[in-house]
């Protein structure tokens, strides 16, 4: 007889999409720990610009993968990646508990389905969520949440990892905001540069930051379209556009969530674990 196999669930999408508030609304309703697969959350630090979850806010739900490198310079690779959730994977499995892996480095999460050595589809059960949005919708509400991080201090935080020829291109520093804003700390406390140039280069910083994360968006999305046509992973779409729709109309959108969002993937899980 064929052993069963222990069952896994993915929750993917571009940023911005809700992908961590449908991991904890799912993880809530099923019994499940969370493993964080975004390459930047990864790190301990910079929590505004990673749009890292609070504790508050986790339900009680353990997570992995989160907060977890200490160094800002550790080249955190998918190759490390694989061997984290793996371990992860087992752990979360032996309590009875079912992984939900969530976040959006697409590169990260396709290293162990996709791995030959680790065999990973012959060993677990995938259900493959995909929370998307309309990109006419997400870069507006995008460009919100990223004027709401700097009302909650994001320019302070990333002040705090400046360091004059740093690199951007490995470590926390990758996160979109660090690059950006470079230009304007290397001369924020000059008293021989005219406050009024600062604040150009501050203006110019986030319109940069912005129009990153746009690109990171469609990069993001145009990789979970190859995952999804060539790769057979069986996606599940869920389209919550309305539901970030009525966000940027200061509407009520709870209950579309929930509607639209929630209980759609609540089903395609339930349907799953049941076989």
């Amino acid at each position: 007889m064929t052993p069963c196999k222990n069952k896994v669930v993915f929750i993917m999408g571009s940023t911005g999409t809700g992908k961590t508030n449908l991991s904890i609304d799912l993880g809530s309703h099923f019994p499940s720990e969370i493993i964080n697969v975004d390459k930047i959350q990864v790190y301990k630090g910079l929590d505004i610009i990673a749009n890292k979850i609070a504790e508050s806010q986790r339900r009680g739900i353990p997570h992995h993968l989160l907060g977890i490198i200490e160094d800002p310079d550790f080249d955190f690779t998918p190759t490390y990646f694989c061997d984290y959730v793996i371990s992860a994977i087992e752990h979360i499995t032996k309590q009875g508990h079912i992984p939900i892996i969530v976040g959006g480095s697409n590169t990260y999460l396709e290293c162990p389905v996709e791995d030959a050595t680790l065999d990973f589809r012959s060993k677990y059960d995938c259900c493959f969520l995909w929370l998307d949005v309309s990109l006419d919708v997400l870069f507006p509400y995008l460009d919100k949440r990223a004027d709401e991080m700097v009302d909650a201090g994001f320019v302070d935080e990333t002040r705090e990892y400046f360091m004059p020829g740093a690199d951007y291109s490995a470590g926390i520093r990758r996160a979109i905001g660090a690059f950006e804003f470079d230009e304007y700390f290397k001369v924020e406390n000059d008293l021989n540069v005219d406050d009024s140039y600062k604040q150009e280069l501050l203006k110019d910083a986030l319109r940069r930051m912005k129009e990153n994360t746009h690109t990171l968006a469609r990069l993001q999305l145009s990789k979970i379209r190859r995952i999804n046509n060539e790769l057979s992973w069986g996606l599940h779409r869920i389209d919550a556009t309305k539901v970030f729709e009525a966000v940027l109309n200061g509407n009520v959108y709870q209950v579309l969530w929930k509607d639209i969002a929630f209980n759609p993937s609540k089903e395609i899980v339930q349907n799953f674990l049941q076989g």
